[in-house]
């Protein structure tokens, strides 16, 4: 076989048998890429025709029993449901493609359902360790299972996978619309779960004793993490805002106290907003993220006061914090904070920026700040002033434009100053910033220097 620039392309030229052992050899995303190569690569990837009836349960057990093997190449089947087109005669049978499921040789298994119902039906997903459907099948291989657009149709097959698989340590749901809820009784290996776009869930419910990471993106349901001990990870990714039901702040603090042991977090910035809103005061709560070591904040538009003030009240509760991603992506969607009938909230919120770095605790560990997607300078000086001033360990900031351009803010202790200065004396003030101006002025366009009792702060306010 020739390419396109005249060579021959001996590895195509091989044995089907080789090329799917070569296939075999790579991570199963990457492999199933391979079938854009050409239309000999294409025929690994001939899936397998499975017909199946709609609620047969026998042939539900044959079908975990096929997907629960293993395989020494990557295997792909299309399940296809077998159904009576009236327009047709009796004797002729139609095939609808029910699910397409693809297994790799690391045991990994992902199923991808089509949507065969002209309306989107709601359904529940309900996972244990047992279930009557699956008998005695052992899916004890499979490690990773992936399910995407799941419908109303496969909430048997995937609860009956589910509950077969004893080893199962990452499971993720994607693009599930109708799923309204998710309640999951996990095994001792469970280690990872995440639950992408699904519009329409309402309420999520998960037990799983070593579940070290939880992921979630779509609007904010009713969560309850039981028994998660081991969790170090979560991401609540809430860019589509809340759901049909009554936002309630007690429910979201008893949600946030759940994954008070948790060791990184990313977070939507509109659910701090709202919850000091409607009356939530952190620093008064029993609530602590005591090993709390990297916190990202995501936002829609820039900062302003009100977001600045609602992050400062959470950062109250987060003593260990050692890294603060701030996150501005014009992509999420604009979440705008209702009217909550309340009198009380943090002492310091909406209040002058005096008050509000005098009732924000010191930030004694927090060592880097990372800006990304900012436009503006006020919404980085909002919040560097403050940062500047709590957090006294601060080794780095690195602020990122839209277009990648990227500033720094360096913090230059007086030891390593060539002069000492008086800073109640505006001479000596100007002569130290004269030092530091004829060298960074080769490089910036602008320097502000910030003097403080024992430290002096320098930060370019350009771009390079």
């Amino acid at each position: 076989m020739e390419m396109e620039d005249g060579r021959h392309d001996f590895i195509s030229s091989l044995p089907q048998d080789i090329l799917k052992r070569i296939v075999s050899l790579l991570p199963l995303d990457e492999a199933v890429r391979t079938s854009t190569f050409s239309t000999v690569w294409r025929s690994l990837w001939v899936p397998v025709f499975v017909p199946c009836h709609e609620e047969a349960e026998g042939e539900l057990k044959e079908i975990i029993c096929m997907l629960s093997k293993s395989y020494d190449s990557h295997r792909i089947w299309k399940l296809c449901l077998n159904y009576q087109d009236s327009k047709k005669a009796a004797s002729e049978t139609m095939y609808d493609v029910f699910v397409l499921a693809t297994k790799g040789v690391e045991q990994e298994l992902i199923l991808e359902f089509s949507k065969r119902e002209t309306e989107v039906k709601d359904f529940h997903l309900k996972f244990k360790p047992t279930c009557p459907a699956s008998g005695a099948v052992s899916f004890s291989t499979l490690k990773m299972l992936r399910l995407r657009s799941v419908n109303n149709l496969g909430k048997d097959l995937t609860s009956g996978l589910f509950s077969s698989c004893k080893c199962l340590e990452s499971l993720e749901l994607e693009k599930c619309s109708g799923l309204q809820s998710l309640d999951i009784e996990a095994n001792y290996n469970l280690q990872s779960l995440k639950v992408l776009d699904c519009p329409d869930m309402v309420n999520i419910r998960v037990s799983a004793r070593h579940l070290r990471s939880f992921w979630y993106q779509g609007v904010l349901p009713q969560v309850q993490l039981k028994n998660a001990l081991d969790l170090v990870e979560v991401m609540l990714d809430l860019r589509d805002g809340f759901c049909s039901c009554e936002f309630d702040c007690e429910d979201v603090v008893s949600f946030l106290t759940s994954l008070k042991e948790i060791e990184t977090l990313t977070i939507s910035s509109w659910l701090l907003e709202w919850l000091c809103s409607g009356g939530v005061i952190f620093s008064r709560l029993e609530l602590r993220f005591n090993k709390l070591k990297e916190l990202s904040w995501m936002e829609h538009s820039g900062m302003n006061k009100t977001k600045r003030d609602s992050l400062a009240c959470f950062l109250n509760i987060c003593p260990a914090l050692e890294k603060l991603l701030i996150k501005i992506d014009p992509g999420l969607n604009s979440i705008s904070c209702p009217y909550f009938h309340q009198y009380l909230h943090e002492p310091h919120l909406w209040m002058d920026d005096a008050t509000v770095k005098s009732n924000t605790s010191q930030l004694e560990n927090l060592k880097i700040v990372e800006f990304w997607g900012y436009k503006s300078e006020e919404d980085q000086v909002l919040l560097l002033e403050l940062l500047l001033e709590k957090a006294n360990m601060l080794e780095s900031i690195t602020v990122t434009s839209p277009e990648n351009h990227s500033w720094e803010v360096a913090k230059i202790p007086q030891s390593q100053l060539k002069q000492t200065w008086n800073t109640s004396n505006q001479q000596k003030q100007n002569a130290v910033f004269s030092l530091f101006k004829a060298f960074f002025m080769a490089f910036f366009e602008e320097i502000h220097v910030v003097f403080c009792p024992e430290k002096v702060e320098i930060y370019n306010m350009s771009w390079f």
